[in-house]
């Protein structure tokens, strides 16, 4: 891993997730991949950067490396078909409940095999390495049998050795029933239960368990046995909660610790305030919000009332936010949600961070933290935000590199 120091940088640094006023001429000092100092140049420890390799950024701004921290990135085949459905009039529920949805990309990801999963995931991964991405989380959720839920993991855990990103991977075995269980729900769930999630624990396959829950998906009892089931395993919880209704998953996803909640629309105070209490953060997906054409908002004001963290995502996945612009996510959840600037900008970086329970080490440019470092030929933050469909990564480093 790389030493280098970078000056002549206009520095936004989210260590106070609320600041996003550059620090004019910082400098930025990278010892084996991880920042030693950050902060104003005249401040820069003269003994620790003899020899070191000076990178000059010419005035530009920099920002953490940007986190997608919810996709569903490892998937076979698209879903193209039901958009033109829903642009007919079909809702998701509607398409979901007559063998659509969810379920039709598990054939697809059944048949693609790991390495095809690898092979479409990547053009994809790309897409957003190239606009600032540093870490991104990957969700399985497509195979829904053991041997196909492996494979989505492992495709995931592979991409990390093609590309300098970070990958934090969570096992989506309840995402929906597969079609060989359509008429035996108990018995998918203790499989998933009692067999795919040991497995996949003691595989090392996943660093979280995440869960749909949802009137079309799974109920609030199925998701509570699950997630003690996985807290004994020693993982880490998160949830899709309160999509198309309020089942009081921010509630439950709270009650069990979970890093984060999903989506979130129906979401009430009480949840809200559970959330904030349990340090669960709210993780805001406007690709999806948009791309089914939902009306009802996430409630972004009593997230700021209760001091509940906000994070986006792309939510990138073929059925409801084939999206790779982690640029315009931040656009659309300002247009869209309302956020301002620099609730977007934390969303995707130190906020995201949280929500994966990975801020010890990323989101933000403090020493200690691998310099994960996005550059961009902007003037001002609030670019990022604004525009859309251009982008001004100037330069992306991963762990100094």
């Amino acid at each position: 891993m790389a030493s280098r120091l970078f000056l002549n940088a206009r520095l936004v640094t989210m260590a106070d997730p609320t600041c996003i006023t550059p620090v004019e001429k910082g400098a930025i000092l990278a010892i084996e991949g991880r920042i030693a100092y950050a902060g104003p140049e005249a401040g820069l420890p003269d003994s620790q950067c003899s020899g070191v390799e000076t990178v000059d950024l010419e005035e530009r701004l920099v920002t953490p490396g940007l986190i997608d921290c919810h996709t569903h990135l490892v998937h076979g085949g698209d879903r193209a078909h039901e958009f033109e459905l829903r642009l007919a009039g079909a809702s998701y529920e509607e398409i979901a409940r007559a063998g659509g949805g969810i379920v039709s990309t598990v054939t697809a990801t059944r048949s693609a095999g790991e390495q095809g999963l690898v092979a479409s995931a990547l053009p994809r991964l790309d897409r957003l390495i190239s606009e600032g991405v540093t870490t991104v989380e990957i969700k399985s959720g497509y195979g829904l049998d053991l041997d196909s839920e492996r494979a989505q993991l492992r495709a995931a855990r592979r991409l990390a050795d093609e590309r300098k990103v970070t990958v934090s991977t969570s096992f989506l075995g309840a995402h929906a029933l597969p079609p060989e269980f359509r008429d035996d729900r108990a018995g998918y769930l203790t499989l998933l239960r009692d067999k795919m999630l040991p497995a996949v624990a003691e595989e090392g396959l996943a660093d979280c368990v995440d869960a749909f829950c949802e009137t079309i998906a799974f109920s609030t009892n199925e998701v509570d046995d699950l997630f003690s089931a996985a807290r004994r395993q020693g993982l880490n919880v998160r949830l899709h909660a309160d999509q198309l209704s309020n089942l009081g998953g921010a509630a439950l996803a709270a009650r069990h610790g979970a890093l984060s909640a999903d989506h979130l629309e129906h979401t009430d105070e009480a949840g809200a305030a559970a959330m904030a209490a349990a340090g669960t953060v709210a993780v805001l997906l406007p690709g999806a919000f948009y791309f089914i054409r939902e009306t009802k908002l996430p409630p972004v004001d009593l997230f700021r009332k209760h001091g509940t963290r906000i994070a986006i995502a792309t939510d990138c996945n073929p059925g409801t936010s084939p999206l790779t612009s982690p640029l315009l996510t931040m656009n659309m959840a300002a247009t869209l949600f309302r956020l301002t600037v620099a609730e977007c900008l934390a969303g995707m970086t130190i906020h995201a961070a949280v929500a994966l329970g990975l801020a010890r080490d990323t989101g933000s440019i403090e020493a200690g933290k691998w310099c994960d470092l996005a550059v961009w030929d902007a003037d001002r933050p609030a670019e990022l935000v604004y525009r859309m469909g251009f982008n001004p990564l100037a330069a992306r480093y991963w762990r100094g590199e």
